[in-house]
């Protein structure tokens, strides 16, 4: 049975800067999407989803459809409403697979499954960021080239206020120096997570042969056996940031 993919993206950089829109002529998500399909085949049906759609493209109906769902955001995380937070993280709790891309470690829904801050260091210098592969058995793993080479990319740096991973994957170095946790794995409820931190929208990493199979892999080590599971009991608990 093919997993249901719903590709979230906020959209705010691809409508607002001319030359992210020649980078992605479809949107990140677009790309993100095309990647999926392509790397997957049959089995996955893939839609997209987008901030500007009535409630963000995330309604009840799409999210008990989704059996893994993939988020990008930067610079209009509090514009994402807490209602449809709420839903999603109800849909983590009960068995949804969650992929949190890039800028989007500092988003509404995984700094409320993290419990923490998501700070980290960054500079944006277009360094050469090589990801290390430190757990090469994981499923995420298989078949990405160790190290993964991106020639240029946004630098995040150590601290990152996350909890310690389930399982740490990656491990990023870059041009200058900064090293940082760039794969980690968490489970929460009966959901998996995974934070993947290559991504800024000013390169192409989308493109990359190498992040589209992490992103293939991490589809199908996200999705639940079986579909998505019943919500948990409390799962509707209220959410406050």
């Amino acid at each position: 049975m093919a997993i249901n993919v719903t590709v979230w993206g906020e959209n705010v950089h691809e409508e607002r800067e001319e030359e992210v829109r020649r980078r992605y002529p479809e949107g990140m998500h677009g790309q993100i999407a095309r990647g999926l399909g392509d790397d997957l085949g049959e089995r996955v049906r893939v839609r997209t989803a987008t901030l500007q759609e009535p409630e963000h493209g995330l309604t009840e109906k799409v999210l008990a459809e989704t059996d893994v769902l993939t988020w990008w955001g930067h610079a209009a995380h509090e514009e994402v409403s807490d209602e449809v937070v709420a839903r999603v993280h109800e849909r983590v709790l009960g068995g949804m697979g969650l992929l949190v891309l890039h800028s989007a470690h500092f988003s509404k829904i995984f700094r409320v499954l993290m419990g923490t801050t998501c700070t980290l260091n960054w500079r944006d210098g277009g360094e050469r960021e090589l990801v290390w592969t430190i757990e090469p058995s994981h499923p995420i793993a298989e078949g990405v080239p160790n190290p993964l080479v991106i020639e240029e990319q946004e630098t995040y740096g150590e601290p990152f206020g996350i909890p310690a991973p389930d399982e740490l994957v990656f491990v990023s170095s870059f041009g200058g120096g900064d090293v940082f946790r760039s794969g980690c794995c968490f489970r929460r409820g009966r959901g998996r997570v995974f934070y993947f931190s290559p991504g800024d929208q000013d390169y192409p990493v989308y493109y990359h042969e190498g992040v589209r199979r992490v992103l293939a892999n991490a589809v199908l080590w996200a999705a639940p056996v079986g579909g998505p599971g019943v919500p948990l009991s409390n799962a509707n608990t209220p959410i406050t940031w």
